[in-house]
């Protein structure tokens, strides 16, 4: 199981945002300043040939040490460097952690970009920003729970409306728990992810609601859904609630009228070698179902994989816990897609809010610091096998190639083949771009 030493049980960051305070942030988004795509985004679109159709999304909550995982240094003072050394991979030249044993291995399928960089050093506010592509604002300050008035969709609802359903499954699933920030803003609840509130690691693993209710057979079910098509026409014209709702409402019925949807969620179909593969940990599960959910034609599967805020002693739990939980899961996950001849459509990525400080604390543990992260990506038709962008020698800012939240965002949607300047509008009108700006990541594809 995946320990989570520094969210406390009430669902507090050690910054004493909430994960309510996260939620709400995330459900209503803020207001910020707008980038129109500028011109260089043309000569992007004319150079990438899109081949992804879905993506998967490992978002390792709290922060992830990238100065311990994927840009070490080891010539640095210990304070920087730590404990751990680095190994070689199958790529000449490149060297990860050596807790990471299982990714060195198959380093040849993915790529690593050491200078993603931002300026947001809080959890609720910095996963808010990179999944909107938006910086939050508070109405009466940063330290004020209410944000402002627009609301920003996620990452995963803007694939859902530009790509639409495929197969039985839902466009976009957040699973263990909903992604903070998560939500479709102004886009509405038919664009809302499908939340799987359960861990796939439980050995009782089952997805609520898609199921009969007891007692309930196929046939009633049909009536109750044609009574309520009924009543939710009459009330068309009396709240638009009710289409939101009406959207909720079909979805669930064809989740659980559908055979191939149920088989998409049953991870216990899988070979117990391969689930000991991924590794049996929330991370490795959480990996292999959203594996099986773009098998079955999910576009954005987001997971939530929290534990990564590492303040204190950080060194024990990254290497007895969570190091070697991303190690099986990320390695199994892209080796398997490639197996299944899925990794080309599939665009993977693992990354965090933010990454650590340079020098290790008085704790023994590092703090926040988003002016350097690591991101991995794989498949999705990117040049797999490589670095982009350096840092400087003790890993606190990009000294080559600096890569931004809204590039990342723009890479992602154009390697998707969606349209990065299409306009939406918010119901005060404002229009709202696809992607907030931003040009594609250097050298990827």
């Amino acid at each position: 199981m995946l320990k989570i030493p520094f969210l406390n049980r009430r669902g507090q960051y050690c910054d004493r945002r909430t994960r309510r305070d996260a939620l709400r942030v995330g459900g209503l988004s803020a207001v910020a300043g707008l980038n129109l795509a500028s011109l260089l985004q043309a000569d992007d679109i004319k150079k990438v040939a899109p081949k992804a159709t879905s993506c998967i999304m490992l978002f390792l909550e709290g922060g992830p040490s990238t100065i311990d995982m994927w840009d070490m240094k080891p010539n640095a003072p210990e304070i920087v460097r730590g404990p751990f050394k680095p190994i070689s991979t199958n790529v000449a030249g490149t060297q990860i952690c050596e807790y990471l044993p299982e990714c060195a291995k198959v380093a040849d399928k993915y790529t690593i970009v050491r200078s993603h960089s931002h300026e947001d050093n809080g959890h609720v506010t910095g996963y808010y920003y990179a999944m909107t592509g938006y910086k939050p604002r508070f109405r009466d300050g940063q330290n004020s729970r209410i944000p402002a008035n627009v609301l920003y969709p996620s990452m995963g609802s803007r694939v859902a409306r530009e790509l639409g359903v495929r197969g039985a499954v839902p466009a976009y699933v957040n699973l263990p728990a909903p992604m903070d920030a998560g939500g479709p803003g102004f886009y509405g609840a038919e664009y809302a992810p499908f939340v799987i509130e359960t861990d796939p690691v439980q050995p009782d693993f089952n997805v609520r609601d898609l199921t009969l209710p007891k007692g309930t057979s196929t046939d009633r079910m049909s009536r109750r859904q044609q009574l309520l098509s009924g009543v939710e026409q009459l009330r068309q014209d009396v709240s638009g609630k009710a289409v939101d709702m009406s959207a909720y409402y079909n979805r669930a019925y064809d989740l659980i009228t559908s055979p191939e949807a149920q088989q998409a969620f049953d991870i216990h179909a899988e070979p117990k070698a391969l689930r000991a593969r991924y590794g049996y940990s929330t991370t490795g599960q959480c990996a292999l179902l959203a594996r099986r959910l773009v098998e079955a034609g999910c576009r954005f599967v987001g997971a939530d994989l929290a534990g990564w805020d590492t303040h204190y002693d950080c060194f024990p739990s990254l290497k007895g816990d969570l190091i070697p939980q991303v190690d099986l899961a990320f390695s199994a996950l892209v080796s398997d897609l490639e197996d299944r001849g899925l990794l080309d459509t599939t665009l993977v990525v693992m990354m965090g809010e933010m990454g650590r400080t340079p020098k290790v604390n008085k704790d023994a543990g590092r703090d926040h610091w988003s002016r350097v992260q690591s991101i991995l990506l794989a498949g999705g038709g990117i040049r797999a096998g490589q670095v982009i962008g350096e840092t400087d020698e003790t890993a606190s800012a990009p000294t080559k190639d600096p890569v931004s939240i809204d590039d990342l965002q723009y890479t992602i949607f154009r390697l998707l083949g969606m349209n990065t300047e299409k306009m939406y509008y918010t119901p005060q009108g404002r229009p709202i771009p696809v992607a907030n700006g931003g040009k594609m990541i250097p050298g990827l594809v």
